[in-house]
């Protein structure tokens, strides 16, 4: 089995006039949750092989912290232009052409996007919405990610900063 999580970007500022959307920066918030949502991964033995994130500030960021946390070397953690904003069929893609030999592969992206992907890909749950620093995992039956279908993941696993259980 192959696995997949997903994270949503932690809570990032409030996007000020004349700034660029690509350079909103973590907010203190973002800032705790972050660190604390890497924490829980690791607690539950769930360390990714490959994290692949958004280059944009909040999410290269919110990779960063988690690799740290995680104890990832650099070489594990690549950015792709494409999960700038990007649909659930262009998330599907860069899986697809980039998830490679990784047995735990991580994404940090951005809504509306990442949500409609999670909801797309698994097999058991609707999911509506993925809060900020949101970690969704699921498994797979795949022997490599150009493998990867719609509904196909199972086991799903959804946990988020305020989720106190």
């Amino acid at each position: 089995m192959r696995r997949l999580t997903l994270l949503r970007h932690a809570k990032t500022e409030t996007q000020h006039s004349g700034q660029e959307d690509w350079d909103r920066v973590l907010e203190p918030r973002g800032q705790k949750d972050a660190p604390e949502m890497a924490r829980r991964l690791r607690e539950r033995k769930l360390k990714p092989d490959l994290v692949i994130a958004s280059p944009a500030v909040r999410a290269i960021t919110t990779a960063q912290i988690f690799a740290r946390e995680l104890h990832l070397p650099a070489a594990k953690l690549q950015q792709d232009e494409r999960l700038y904003l990007a649909s659930p069929k262009v998330l599907k893609e860069v899986i697809r052409e980039l998830g490679g030999a990784a047995q735990h592969l991580m994404i940090v992206g951005h809504n509306p996007g990442l949500t409609e992907f999670a909801d797309k890909v698994s097999a058991e749950r609707d999911v509506d919405n993925l809060p900020t620093c949101a970690i969704y995992t699921l498994e797979f039956d795949l022997k490599e990610w150009s493998e990867l279908e719609w509904d196909s993941g199972v086991n799903a696993d959804f946990d988020y900063p305020k989720n106190c259980s």
